[in-house]
């Protein structure tokens, strides 16, 4: 009995010697979306825990869609859907915008978690990534859709895929704005920058979503990224590869 009081007080100590170097190096680097504590906010630069403050949007709506309309993301939220264990009631349907990158189609409405994932990656990942690379923004990307009633896999059995409650979206090609596309099928092993700009936004993705999943994982994977926010708790695991 006395071990283990003197181990929960050695875990207590390191834990709370954490907390202390995080502050400070937040409150240092006036980083505070670094703090696991505070709240998201979308006009700030990614945190260490920005990725888990999405992913624990889920269930949030209301929360969600306010963290949309103050970041000045058009958007409709669409009416609760699905059918069973296929259920939704925070997807969000992205509006045209000016400036913005569109989805093709534009019918597709994830969750709100993942549309907020998505703003995040077009402005501080996709973009500087295109502009850095190609020396030109990206105006759309294709994707295969975002919900479905499906099991993960198409499996006959075993869990239900984050498809199935919108909670993610598969992205096939980015179109830049002179038109030309780039695509995970036919570019992930093509030419230098093509296979540059697709590893560095599937690298940036893993920051905000909970799973992405790209060619390096599974033929499956080999002609689009996946990606979801699963929830899987403040401390859960996350997959990237």
């Amino acid at each position: 009995m006395r071990r283990v009081h003197l181990i929960l007080r050695r875990c207590l100590l390191w834990g709370g010697l954490l907390c202390l170097i995080l502050l400070g190096y937040a409150m240092v680097r006036q980083r505070p979306q670094d703090l696991p504590w505070t709240d998201i906010d979308l006009d700030q630069p990614i945190g260490l825990f920005t990725g888990r403050k999405l992913a624990a949007l889920t269930g949030e709506r209301a929360q969600c869609l306010a963290l949309l309309e103050r970041a000045g993301v058009a958007y409709s939220a669409m009416q609760p859907g699905g059918s069973g264990q296929c259920v939704y009631d925070d997807a969000v349907r992205l509006k045209a915008e000016r400036g913005a990158v569109a989805l093709s189609p534009a019918a597709v409405a994830p969750s709100c978690p993942v549309v907020a994932a998505l703003k995040l990656w077009e402005w501080q990942v996709v973009q500087p990534a295109a502009q850095r690379i190609y020396g030109q923004p990206v105006a759309s990307m294709r994707h295969f859709g975002s919900y479905s009633c499906r099991r993960m896999y198409g499996r006959s059995a075993g869990d239900l895929s984050e498809h199935a409650t919108a909670d993610a979206i598969d992205i096939s090609a980015f179109v830049l704005a002179d038109g030309r596309q780039v695509s995970v099928l036919n570019d992930w092993d093509g030419k230098a920058r093509d296979a540059e700009f697709l590893r560095a936004v599937r690298d940036g993705a893993c920051d905000l979503f909970s799973t992405v999943l790209s060619p390096d994982y599974n033929a499956a994977h080999r002609d689009h990224f996946h990606l979801d926010q699963a929830e899987r708790g403040a401390t859960g695991w996350r997959a990237c590869r």
